[in-house]
């Protein structure tokens, strides 16, 4: 099977899907030129809920901002007329900014004397309830349970009071009691403050009020008010890496470098250690978790990888504390292969569950690999992603870039995989049988400007893809074989596919950028 640059062995998903053409749809937050970006404004998360109509992105300065779909409700028609048509209504996928917030401010742990980013490192929505959002967040230590609910303003249109019908010179709706020298009492007289003498001549007419008027109240606007309802604290001694939802809506896990936790959503003051691979000896250790996700579907199955570019599937009903793994996915080293960055181009940043759960893609260094979860001999599907850099891991190494940390998605039929890589670049693949679309874009307003094809060379070969320009600031760019220049230091390491449509968000510095096909 072919699948990108370089295809391996047995079946992924059937069929070929057709090449997508990729279009710009937004951005925000975009940048004029020469604009200096602050630290805290670089988008560091971003997340869709389960129905796509929402969007989350969280960044280094601790804020979370919510998206909301708009295109979706102008759409007219019932469902029933739209399934009548014999095509796909073409919609260009509209999202508009709904709210933000402060989710997480720096810390100092004075314990350990270290400082605790208020960075957001993932975002992870949970069910909707009553048309209230709910979302957890997590900085290096602390997780949050936020609530983003729409709440009517209340406002006193009148008093609705008729002062000449009301008895009494002291009364609360004449003018003599409305100074600055008085205050009111629950009895109804009132302190002069002036003289600090209390008074309370209030008198009822005779035949009684003929009727209570009360200030009239009304409901014109809605505010969006987040709040977080708990925080779960103080039970991770590493940075947490990764949190992922249970399908059962109850629980969720949090994963730092060397354990799993599983949290009620409820309970925030306990968590059960399910997965401990500290060592009795720190000296010994080899390795550490570097990803975790639930399974989409049984709540009873979790994968986690590690840096030794290996994942595990575990079982949570064989035994409380998941020393033991029901399934290990990794790639055999191939002989004579091995050099000193061996290791550090191995370790997995991030994995993902496709949508029915069937398929795991990993995101190492170089590759996206596509795991069957039935078939744990090798993965069904290998993309390489800037093989050109291979030449340049000795300058990676040295500048720490070896150690970026991109993220991978999938989408919703499990047909295309996406990944980042440099100067703003991401790359998507078809991984159906027989597939050889591999499509590279540029995080801008024309994302195909790159786009430009070298006859001499095949497809297969990540060559042919022009690279992109550098654009300006930081160290001097490389140039692949091909005499296309690439930037180390404008990297997309944050991008997120819709669950149900070809749309992917993703993060270059503070912009948000959105594509549709």
């Amino acid at each position: 099977m072919n699948g990108g640059d370089e295809g391996d062995v047995a079946a992924a998903p059937a069929g070929p899907p057709p090449q997508l053409d990729w279009k710009f749809s937004q951005v925000f937050g975009e940048r004029t030129a020469g604009e200096e970006v602050q630290e805290v404004d670089i988008i560091s998360a971003i997340e869709f809920d389960k129905s796509g109509d929402h969007l989350a992105t969280g960044d280094r300065g601790g804020r979370v901002v919510l998206f909301e779909r708009t295109d979706s409700k102008e759409n007219g028609g019932s469902r029933k007329d739209l399934e009548k048509t014999d095509y796909m209504t073409s919609r260009h996928p509209e999202f508009r900014y709904k709210t933000e917030f402060q989710s997480h401010e720096p810390e100092f742990d004075y314990l350990k004397s270290l400082e605790i980013e208020e960075k957001i490192n993932k975002i992870k929505w949970c069910q909707t309830v009553n048309g209230a959002l709910f979302l957890l967040s997590t900085n290096d230590k602390t997780i949050k349970f936020w609530k983003v609910q729409e709440k009517k303003i209340k406002k006193i249109a009148s008093m609705n009071i008729d002062p000449s019908k009301v008895m009494g010179k002291n009364n609360i709706a004449t003018s003599s009691v409305s100074s600055s020298t008085s205050s009111y009492l629950t009895n109804g007289g009132y302190k002069d403050k002036s003289s600090n003498n209390l008074i309370n001549d209030f008198k009822f007419p005779s035949g009684g009020i003929p009727s209570l008027r009360l200030p009239v109240v009304t409901y014109n606007e809605t505010s969006l008010v987040p709040r977080c309802r708990r925080v779960y604290a103080h039970a991770h001694d590493y940075h947490i890496n990764s949190i992922s939802n249970n399908s059962d809506g109850e629980t969720f896990i949090s994963a730092d470098d060397l354990r799993i936790n599983l949290w009620n959503l409820e309970i925030s003051n306990q968590s059960f250690n399910i997965v401990d691979v500290k060592p009795a000896n720190m000296e010994d250790l080899t390795e550490v978790i570097t990803s975790a996700e639930f399974h989409p579907t049984h709540c009873s199955t979790l994968a986690y990888s590690s840096s030794k570019g290996s994942i595990r599937l575990i079982d949570l009903r064989q035994s409380a504390l998941c020393d033991e793994h029901s399934k290990l996915f990794e790639e055999q080293e191939v002989p004579g292969s091995r050099s000193f960055f061996t290791e550090i181009i191995a370790s997995i940043s991030d994995i993902k569950f496709g949508r029915d759960g069937r398929y795991i893609l990993s995101r190492d260094y170089m590759t996206l690999k596509l795991w069957d979860i039935n078939m744990d001999s090798g993965p069904v599907s290998k993309f390489q992603v800037h093989e050109h850099l291979r030449p340049r891991l000795c300058d990676l190494y040295e500048n720490d870039s070896i150690f970026d940390k991109f993220e991978c998605c999938l989408s919703g039929d499990s047909q295309r995989v996406a990944t980042g890589s440099y100067s703003n670049l991401f790359r998507v693949f078809g991984c159906g049988s027989g597939s050889t679309e591999a499509t590279t874009l540029e995080a801008t307003k024309n994302p195909m400007r790159r786009q430009v094809q070298t006859p001499s060379r095949p497809i297969r070969s990540l060559s042919s893809i022009t690279r992109a320009v550098r654009r300006g600031g930081g160290e001097s760019p490389g140039v692949d074989a091909n005499g296309n220049s690439f930037d180390f230091t404008t990297k997309l390491l944050h991008l997120a596919w819709h669950p149900s449509e070809n749309s992917i968000a993703c993060a270059a510095a503070n912009s948000l950028y959105m594509y549709y096909a």
